[in-house]
Order: structure tokens, then sequence, then C-alpha cells
């Protein structure tokens, strides 16, 4: 049996691994798909002060709480960087990171370094996009189904988290067993950012022809990214 924590990224909560974890929990696996601070069902607790670091150090928490070892950590989007500020936080806790088409920011750098994508919405404390541009932008590959039931769940996320400067002292220079996943069809973060990443990490490769979202649009090949060695 494994330990999987999943990691969700912007505009999502801990839902839109849904399809993923049933898989993997079916196969006998432990998984956790938690929702981070001010996002999804806890869209009410969204304040200032919500950055990559609370979030991550929330993540370190379940790890320590849950006495969670040798732990499979599996970012996308902008949890690619969530990801690796909990790895640095909880270095002894981790078995292996899998970046799933994920921001993999270096130390003070910002998303818009990278997702230049205006939001529709912007707020004092949160930013993302509205109903139309959801349906017709971020999820518009998905099976109509399939979208109907993200849309519904599409929530704004804390602006600091793309605003701020990512702080990641020493991620980057330790030795991390890592896999990342580059999906072509989808234009943000681009595949040259996914390469820096496996160069500078020496991390396996692997390409899924599929949009932005494969824990939606390619559950069963995400999987078996995710419980390779």
């Amino acid at each position: 049996m494994t330990t999987f924590v999943l990691i969700h990224g912007s505009y999502q909560g801990g839902w839109i691994w849904q399809p993923v974890a049933n898989q993997l929990r079916a196969d006998g696996h432990q998984v956790y798909a938690p929702t981070l601070d001010g996002c999804a069902e806890r869209a009410g607790q969204l304040r200032a002060g919500i950055t990559v670091e609370s979030q991550a150090a929330e993540i370190a928490q379940l790890l320590f709480y849950e006495n969670l070892d040798d732990v499979v950590l599996v970012g996308t989007s902008s949890g690619g960087m969530i990801m690796a500020k909990v790895a640095e936080m909880a270095r002894e806790r981790i078995g292996r990171l899998v970046f799933a088409d994920a921001l993999a920011l270096q130390d003070g750098e910002k998303v818009s370094d990278f997702v230049s994508q205006p939001s529709s919405i912007t707020t004092e404390l949160s930013l993302g996009p509205s109903r139309e541009d959801a349906e017709g932008r971020l999820f518009k590959d998905l099976d109509p189904d399939v979208r109907a039931w993200a849309v519904d769940r599409c929530t704004l996320h804390p602006i600091a988290v793309h605003r701020q400067a990512v702080q990641l002292d020493n991620f980057w220079f330790q030795d991390w067993n890592a896999s990342v996943i580059y999906c072509r069809q989808a234009p943000n973060p681009g595949e040259a950012h996914q390469r820096r990443c496996a160069e500078t990490l020496g991390a396996r490769w692997y390409e899924i022809d599929t949009g932005h979202y494969p824990m939606l649009s390619a559950v069963d090949e995400l999987v078996q990214i995710i419980l390779a060695e």
C-alpha cells in the first residue's frame, strides 16, 4: 500500500481529484485529497495572508498529524509549487514527487512569470474565471457532463498565491525521486517550463495527449503514471 497526497491547483479543490482518488483507493492505496485554505468548500475562509507558504504549511501539518511517511505527493497546476514547498518543509516524510502538468517555480518566481492569461474576476483577496470563462476556456475540452460538473465547483483562488514570489530556499538543491507529466494540449505552463523542472531534478518524463486537467480527461493513463516507480 502506498500513501498518496493529491494537491489541487487554482480555482479547484480536493474534488478535482475524485476520479483518480477513487481508482487509487480501489487498488488498495491510502489517499488524501485535501482542499487548500480559501478554496472550494473552504472559500468562506478566504482572507488576507493565504500564500503558497501558508497553504503548504497546512499540508505539512497534515503529514505530521496523520503520521504519514514515504508519501507520494502529486501536484497539478499551481499545486506544483505548493507541493515543492511541502516537500521542503517535510523532507523526511516524502517518498516521491509527481508534477502533473504542474507549475514548478524557482525561488523568487511568480505564477504571472509563466501564465499570462488574465483573470475574468479580480478582487482584493482573490482572482479567477467567471462561469462563462471556466466553461468556454478552462474546461472546454472536457466531456460535456464532466465539464458541467467541474464548472459547478470552480471557485476563485487566494490572490497572493498567484501574485507573490515563492520562497523555496533549498528545494531545488536536494535530490528527489520525481516524475514530470507534460500534457501536450495544455497551453500553460507549457513544455519548456516542465522540461526545466525535469532536467533540474533529473526526473522521469511522461507525456499525455490531453489538456490541463488529466485527472478529469485521462484518468486511467494518469493513474498508471502516478503508480509508476
